[in-house]
């Protein structure tokens, strides 16, 4: 039997949606990292940056990230979503999808770094995307899937024990011609 999804979505949750994703976009330091696959070094098809307190290390698809410091705006967006969270977010991770050709496959926020009985709390910006999810694993339930269209300062909290037991992916969306900047705060373990 597969575990129950536990999601809350607050559709709207940034009410300066547009004003942050034009500064975000101007003021974070983007960098496109590359992955090895299948002996192959390939760009990822995204712009990324992590920002975290002092003292944090994170390793996501085996790659070290460095960590960035934290700018006004994503300090003052950190601030709200643990307030709505319950959650002292000390790390984010975040995306800008320049068009619906930039994705992020099947993953689960499942790293060692990240405090399993933390939520992740995920705010989109820019173009609505689809979000999916898939049950990890083989079995009867393994075709289950469900889908939210997240858009334009929409707020996702993924609440424990989701990771553990479900993927997400955001696909491919060719008809998408927009950005999409996607933030997703996480509380970190100490090293």
């Amino acid at each position: 039997m597969t575990q129950t999804l536990k999601l809350r979505h607050q559709p709207g949750w940034l009410l300066d949606a547009d004003a942050t994703l034009k500064g975000l976009q101007a003021e974070v330091p983007w960098q496109q990292d590359s992955i090895q696959i299948f002996g192959q070094r390939r760009l990822l098809p995204r712009l990324t940056c992590w920002m975290a307190d002092p003292g944090f290390a994170y390793t996501y698809s085996g790659e070290q990230q460095i960590a960035q410091p934290w700018i006004p705006r994503v300090l003052d967006l950190r601030c709200a979503a643990n307030a709505f969270a319950g959650c002292a977010f000390n790390s984010v991770l975040i995306n800008l999808y320049r068009d619906g050709d930039d994705r992020m496959g099947w993953h689960a926020d499942d790293e060692p770094e990240l405090d399993p009985s933390a939520p992740i709390a995920s705010l989109s910006l820019g173009a609505t995307r689809s979000f999916r999810f898939k049950p990890k694993g083989r079995g009867p339930d393994s075709r289950e899937r469900h889908c939210l269209e997240l858009g334009h300062g929409d707020l996702l909290l993924m609440d424990p024990p989701t990771q553990q037991h479900w993927l997400h992916e955001l696909p491919r969306r060719r008809r998408v011609s927009q950005p999409r900047l996607n933030l997703t705060f996480r509380l970190l373990r100490p090293s």
